[in-house]
């Protein structure tokens, strides 16, 4: 049987703690978990330490993100003596303790956590907690990055299954593509089967096996005979069906991370490469994958342009109503300059959407001012919504041209958007 050591605990306390008889706070279940040298002891310790953490209040679960960050942080002067020793003599074994001092406490907590029944799944619940925090409290940081370090590690590509959602996929997990859908929503069943069960229409998710029933990210795909202008040509649940043995498009229109609790964990970019793969073998007849992609910081960037331009505050005015003709064109100008001109500090593109299909290796094809009317549509963009394309055979000269110096590949027509 394992041997346990707690510190100062005797082995009656022991067994009182672990079985739940007794009562601690939660910085002494990480002290007793952090002490342990059982895997047995482990296990019973990381589920108590979830089962306290899941009744906790917002003001005690931020105290426990705050023990994290300065408890479980580097021991730094640890750090700086084995540095130092290690330059004097650098064998395996002082390689070994320095590579261990050099991550916080932290990480190593977590991974003893994760021991837990259905741990990382609920784990990943404990980070969308920590990201709510984190936004008036940067100083978390320092916790965040060891969740998603942690993260990209056990949710890797290699673990991922690519799994087809269609209208026989079990309803459990239906209702969780109608829940987690971020785009377009879907309001019905109906809607959903409209989505899933005609042939010219597909839906792709990503599963991971400590969460075999919840999808991590999942892609909505269109089978068509040409890169649509606007929405309602997609979600028409009217719309004439393709036969998917003669379409010539792929169009991605709907990409969506289930859990806020992965952000920066990159799924979408592994999905939409692989989906192109597969539909390519499965429909050769296919000469061009696209998006039809919203522009959610459009409006918002408008808006705050308009305070200083006058000419921006008429626009704005005027797309409060479905714009005309000559609104539209000038909305389309604007958001050349918008994709093109307009950076965060780090010189990317302001637009999220933007950011990750260009990072992809895709191309800014078109600019579409009138192509989502919906209530979400005119408040991220007055209606605007943009195709990129992706070029397989040169998606990755494109990522690399983007990852080197934000280099934004778009068409010819975008860039004539900036002379007009």
């Amino acid at each position: 049987m394992p041997s346990l050591r707690f510190g100062n605990w005797t082995p009656a306390s022991i067994r009182k703690h672990l079985s739940g008889q007794e009562s601690q706070s939660l910085a002494e279940l990480c002290q007793m978990t952090m002490d342990s040298d059982g895997e047995y002891s482990s296990l019973l310790l990381a589920e108590r330490i979830l089962n306290a953490f899941e009744q906790l209040d917002d003001k005690a679960a931020l105290t426990f993100f705050e023990l994290l960050n300065n408890e479980y942080d580097l021991n730094v002067e640890q750090l700086k003596q084995l540095m130092a020793d290690y330059e004097k003599n650098p064998n395996a074994d002082q390689l070994d303790q320095l590579v261990v001092a050099a991550q916080p406490r932290r990480q190593e907590l977590l991974r003893r956590i994760n021991l837990a029944p259905e741990g990382t799944r609920r784990l990943v619940k404990v980070r969308e907690r920590l990201l709510k925090f984190k936004r008036n409290q940067p100083e978390l940081k320092r916790t965040d990055n060891d969740f998603r370090h942690l993260f990209s590690a056990w949710f890797n590509r290699g673990f991922l299954l690519m799994q087809p959602i269609d209208w026989t996929t079990p309803a459990h997990i239906l209702e969780k593509i109608i829940a987690y859908e971020a785009v377009h929503e879907i309001g019905t069943w109906s809607e959903l089967r409209s989505r899933l069960e005609p042939d010219d229409r597909h839906c792709y998710a990503f599963f991971h096996p400590s969460m075999e029933d919840e999808p991590l990210v999942f892609v909505e795909v269109a089978l068509t005979n040409h890169i649509p202008a606007n929405i309602d040509e997609i979600l028409n649940i009217e719309r004439e069906a393709v036969d998917p043995e003669e379409a010539s498009c792929a169009i991605f229109y709907s990409i969506s991370n289930c859990h806020s609790g992965l952000a920066g964990v990159s799924f979408g970019n592994f999905l939409i490469k692989q989906v192109a793969t597969s539909l390519k073998s499965r429909f050769p007849q296919l000469k061009k994958f696209a998006t039809i992609s919203p522009a959610p910081k459009f409006r918002s960037w408008m808006q705050s342009a308009a305070i200083e331009n006058p000419k921006i505050a008429s626009v704005v005015e005027q797309c409060k109503q479905k714009p005309n003709e000559d609104v539209q064109n000038r909305l389309a100008q604007l958001a050349a300059s918008y994709y093109l001109e307009q950076k965060t500090t780090d010189s990317e593109p302001l637009d999220p959407v933007a950011r990750f299909h260009l990072k992809n290796g895709a191309i800014l094809d078109r600019i579409n001012p009138s192509a989502d009317y919906s209530e979400k549509g005119m408040q991220q963009s007055f209606g605007l919504m943009v195709n990129y394309v992706y070029d397989l055979a040169k998606v990755e000269v494109n990522h690399e041209a983007y990852m080197k110096d934000h280099r934004i590949v778009c068409s010819s027509r975008i860039k004539k958007l900036l002379s007009v």
